[in-house]
């Protein structure tokens, strides 16, 4: 699933091995720790009970995907969870308020809605240059808001939504929940566009070396700015998952869940520093934090050290991110052979 094309390393290594190396690793990671958990709780490990475990990542996934688009080209979206908060209050208001809608209409205005939003983002860093945290940070604040106005600070909850809209992510087809099959739908389309497409061979090019994209007939901007709609368009999905998963819309919906997102991107092996990560690592580095989240309850490992463990987890993943660019130093991307960004 690695999403790049060859790149050659100043060591003879290319990109593609040391993308596997790390996706290789995290496997492992995830086999012990499983096998920690299971040596204490065995049920854990049990079909029903991972497939339990990689519903409750599904939506991580789904917005690691986005987000690593974003840090591909040198950037970073933190509005990610405030975008599920304001598209899923406005998807349960719809629905309260007109539940004669059609359940494909309201998933439409959801990817709309967050697609919106992610090109606000977009737009306010490349047309007017504010440095991506910074714009984030406040549209964070803003959408946040949005979500207390439309909502008056109200709660809508279960009994006020319509059966079928809460229905979607819960309804099984060949044995996994609808929001299961979300998420891998998500992945295969990721790996497309990250791999398949000149938008995300741009990504990766602007990431690698915003001069040597420009030189290459790149315009960094637009690449960045397509690459927040992408996070956008899937926070927005996530926005609808969310409220129909757990039944409730409220303005604090997520409250720091992007902090989740950018550790998984992290963990899975996206450089901070962009150009460099697969959509496979982001998977992984999603279902390792989400294994952690699911695990440590079960071995009644308290919150406080839950969020410790976390930390610890993305602190060395950064630090082994670092580790492997100055070792190997920054490699320079090639598009495929006949590709045209």
């Amino acid at each position: 699933m690695s999403a790049v094309g060859p790149a050659a390393a100043p060591d003879g290594l290319d990109l593609r091995s040391l993308l596997a190396r790390r996706e290789l690793l995290l496997v492992a990671a995830i086999a012990l720790l499983l096998a920690a958990v299971a040596a204490r709780f065995p049920g854990f490990v049990r079909p029903a009970s991972l497939g339990n475990t990689f519903n409750d990542t599904a939506i991580l996934i789904v917005m690691a995907l986005g987000q690593a688009a974003v840090i591909l080209t040198r950037s970073v979206d933190l509005s990610v969870a405030a975008n599920v908060a304001l598209t899923g209050m406005a998807v349960a208001l719809l629905d309260v308020h007109h539940p004669e809608l059609p359940l494909a209409l309201l998933l439409a205005v959801a990817l709309g809605l967050g697609l919106a939003l992610g090109a606000i983002n977009g737009l306010l860093v490349w047309k007017v240059g504010i440095p991506p945290i910074v714009v984030t940070l406040g549209t964070l604040t803003v959408f946040r808001g949005l979500a207390f106005v439309l909502s008056g600070g109200a709660w809508i909850n279960s009994f006020q939504m319509t059966p079928g809209f809460l229905a979607v992510p819960r309804t099984e087809v060949l044995g996994l929940p609808l929001l299961s099959w979300t998420a891998l739908l998500a992945v295969g389309v990721a790996g497309l566009v990250f791999g398949r497409t000149p938008v995300g061979r741009a990504w990766y090019a602007v990431g690698g070396n915003p001069t040597a994209a420009v030189y290459a007939g790149l315009d960094p901007g637009r690449a960045r700015f397509l690459a927040f709609c992408f996070s956008g368009a899937l926070a927005g999905l996530c926005g609808y998952l969310w409220v129909a998963r757990y039944a409730v819309a409220y303005v604090d919906v997520a409250s720091g869940f992007e902090l989740d997102v950018i550790a998984a991107c992290v963990i899975g092996g996206v450089s901070i520093a962009g150009g460099i990560g697969s959509v496979a690592g982001v998977v992984l580095g999603a279902l390792f934090l989400g294994i952690i989240k699911n695990a440590l309850p079960v071995v009644n490992v308290s919150p406080f050290a839950q969020m410790a463990i976390s930390g610890a987890v993305i602190i060395a993943a950064v630090a082994l991110n670092a580790r492997a660019e100055r070792k190997r130093g920054r490699v320079i991307l090639r598009p495929h052979r006949g590709a045209t960004p």
